[in-house]
């Protein structure tokens, strides 16, 4: 995904996700549509590819990203307000 910034990869998950809800809902009503399927799972793995540069480089986005051990760790983490650039 083009751009390193938290601002720049946040915009560009934004992007890929905006795609792929408008992609399921398409497929809402066109459920056996080829290409739309295709497109759907190229959009799917761009998602998870996003996903994953950002939270490498800034940490979980949900609380279900977060590594669980003997205690829980979301609330330790910053709010996205608090974060810095």
């Amino acid at each position: 995904m083009p751009g390193t910034s938290r601002e720049a990869l946040m915009r560009d998950l934004q992007a890929v996700s905006f795609v792929l809800d408008d992609i399921a809902l398409f497929l809402q009503t066109h459920p056996t549509d080829q290409a739309a399927l295709r497109c759907y799972e190229k959009y799917r793995d761009l998602k998870r590819k996003a996903e994953e540069e950002y939270m490498n480089a800034y940490g979980p986005l949900r609380e279900d990203n977060v590594f669980v051990t003997d205690r829980w760790t979301w609330a330790d983490m910053p709010w996205p307000w608090e974060r810095q650039g």
